[in-house]
């Protein structure tokens, strides 16, 4: 994996899981301001995700927020400057970068997800939550309208009348809700969350790389679609993919079944 550079006051960090591992692990580091989103960090973490996407040495990045929070959302003491500059500006667009980026994206949710934080966790593939994460939308709260995708993503998810109450009464989500209603992935203890996420983020690199990568394509793209428009484009990739193939890869990929044939499930 090759390092990214954070931004100058390190407030993105961005380095491997551990020494050889294709799992990259993102940091948002503000804790004494709960990790509250400047301009400047939308931008390094957009900066980021655009680059672990080109990185071959990442197979999956793991996003976490260091201290007590995720991340608090944006600073509003730079309101406007966010909300008029970035708001359709793809260079500070973080959850714009996240849903381009190719290489699954692994959660680790401690403490408070609040409005940008919270669509910024909504825009992770799998999400492992400490006992104390809150996912929390206070748009309404604030007079502050929603641009990265909470209005429309969280309905699709938990179905629009629990998400009505979320976003119109300010509800906390907490984990066990979150899990329950198909938000969560994993409860763990706090101590726990960022070893969870690395452990899932590990699983998923032991696997094809190419395939992870059409895989979560085609589940991404295909949640954009109705049923039979979704499986009519699962057919056009299957097709397009097998026709691909030599008689090479096929052949590897017979001894490669073989070989993994006699060997016991990854667990998590």
């Amino acid at each position: 994996m090759a390092a990214a550079a954070p931004d100058s006051g390190d407030l993105i960090l961005v380095e491997p899981a551990g020494p050889g591992s294709q799992v990259a692990v993102v940091t948002i580091n503000r804790p004494d301001a709960l990790n509250a989103l400047t301009r400047s960090m939308m931008i390094s973490l957009a900066s980021a995700f655009r680059r672990l996407d080109a990185d071959d040495g990442v197979a999956a990045v793991v996003l976490a927020g260091r201290g007590r929070a995720f991340c608090s959302g944006a600073d509003l003491q730079a309101a406007e400057e966010i909300f008029k500059a970035d708001v359709n500006d793809p260079a500070a667009d973080t959850v714009k970068q996240m849903e381009l980026c190719r290489k699954p994206i692994v959660g680790a949710i401690a403490g408070f997800a609040v409005t940008a934080g919270f669509e910024i966790a909504l825009a992770c593939d799998i999400i492992v939550a400490g006992r104390s994460a809150k996912f929390l939308d206070t748009h309404a709260k604030f007079g502050i309208f929603p641009s990265w995708g909470l209005s429309q993503k969280l309905s699709r998810l938990i179905g629009p009348n629990r998400a009505r109450e979320v976003s119109l009464a300010c509800m906390p989500i907490t984990a066990e809700l979150g899990e329950k209603w198909g938000l969560v992935n994993h409860i763990v203890d706090d101590s726990q969350v960022l070893t969870k996420a690395i452990e899932v983020a590990e699983a998923i690199t032991k696997n094809n790389r190419n395939l992870v990568v059409l895989y979560k394509s085609v589940i991404n793209d295909g949640l954009q679609l109705d049923m039979e428009h979704a499986r009519v484009l699962e057919k056009e990739r299957a097709v397009k993919y097998y026709n691909g193939m030599t008689k090479e890869q096929f052949a590897n990929m017979q001894k490669f079944i073989r070989g993994r044939s006699s060997k016991a499930p990854s667990k998590l």
